[in-house]
């Protein structure tokens, strides 16, 4: 059976993070800005939102990361340098206030339909996310999904199913965000990546601080459940916490490891140009449309 595939023509990057957690190297220096081997971690979401065909991204700045907006100028390139028709605008996020007021900033700027999230901390490598989930999108919100140790589930946002966890696709009762050790409902968690209705920008409008005296965006989903399903989607590839020092290394180890693999994949060839030896005299033209390597002498 063929799926649907769902036209995302709206992607939203949130950048205004402080990355306290990388510092000092983040001190003067955005963490979307950091190196992962051979390109800057927000490369990554900007390639991935490509590949997922979006004909808008936005990016949620600070005005303390100029350097953001200086790096992607006004229309997606991708990593490979190919040129794009997606444009880029940027949305100020004055105070930082959580994900979901990031998300709020952008009310307004999405174009019609359905839109995306990425959040470039978390980088996903060996298949486009973002594009999987359109690939299999057909209604209602959407997240992406990995299982966790149980030990790690009061970091993340986690999952309650109605369903088996063995699926690609599992419907939602709910989520609740950094559980108590041993309160989770499943060891399924939520990882940076959404597809979400529009209607979410007035839930969010609403939504009083929660966790860490944020306005969390996966509050606002929890109330949008009431009328819209949710389904959490465990995609192929997989994920590095590029806003931690350990994530960002594995990250670059994994990256430099896979472009190895691709130089030594790739077939060696070597163009040889047909010779054919001059005989003559040293002042007599050879024939033009032959090479011609002149005699070198050479004293040992």
């Amino acid at each position: 059976m063929t799926l649907p595939t769902t036209h995302m023509r709206t992607i939203i990057i949130p950048a205004a993070g402080k990355g306290t957690r990388m510092l000092p190297a983040t001190q003067v220096t955005a963490k979307e800005l950091l190196p992962v081997y051979d390109r800057p971690v927000i490369q990554f979401a900007i390639d991935e939102a490509i590949h997922a065909g979006a004909d808008r991204i936005i990016v949620v700045v600070s005005d303390s990361k100029p350097a953001i907006r200086e790096f992607l100028g006004d229309t997606a390139i991708a990593s490979t340098g190919a040129s794009t028709a997606t444009e880029i605008v940027y949305v100020t996020q004055a105070d930082a206030m959580g994900l979901g007021h990031a998300v709020l900033c952008c009310k307004g700027m999405t174009l019609p339909g359905p839109f995306g999230i990425i959040l470039p901390d978390d980088i996903i490598v060996g298949g486009s996310c973002m594009s999987e989930m359109a690939g299999h999108y057909h209604a209602g919100q959407m997240i992406a999904a990995m299982k966790v140790p149980v030990a790690d589930t009061s970091k993340y946002g986690i999952f309650s199913f109605r369903g088996t966890t063995n699926d690609i696709c599992i419907p939602v009762n709910g989520i609740v965000e950094k559980p108590t050790l041993g309160q989770a409902p499943s060891s399924v968690a939520a990882v940076g990546r959404y597809i979400l209705q529009p209607m979410v920008f007035d839930i969010l409008g609403q939504t009083p601080k929660g966790a860490g005296g944020e306005v969390q965006l996966t509050d606002a989903i929890a109330i949008a459940t009431r009328s819209l399903p949710l389904t959490a989607f465990q995609f192929s590839g997989t994920r590095y916490d590029c806003g931690s020092l350990d994530g960002l290394l594995a990250a670059a180890n994994a990256r430099q490891a896979s472009l190895k693999a691709v130089r030594m994949d790739a077939p060696l060839s070597i163009v040889r140009p047909s010779v054919r030896p001059y005989v003559g005299s040293q002042t007599q033209s050879p024939d033009p449309d032959q090479p011609f390597c002149e005699p070198v002498s050479r004293a040992f």
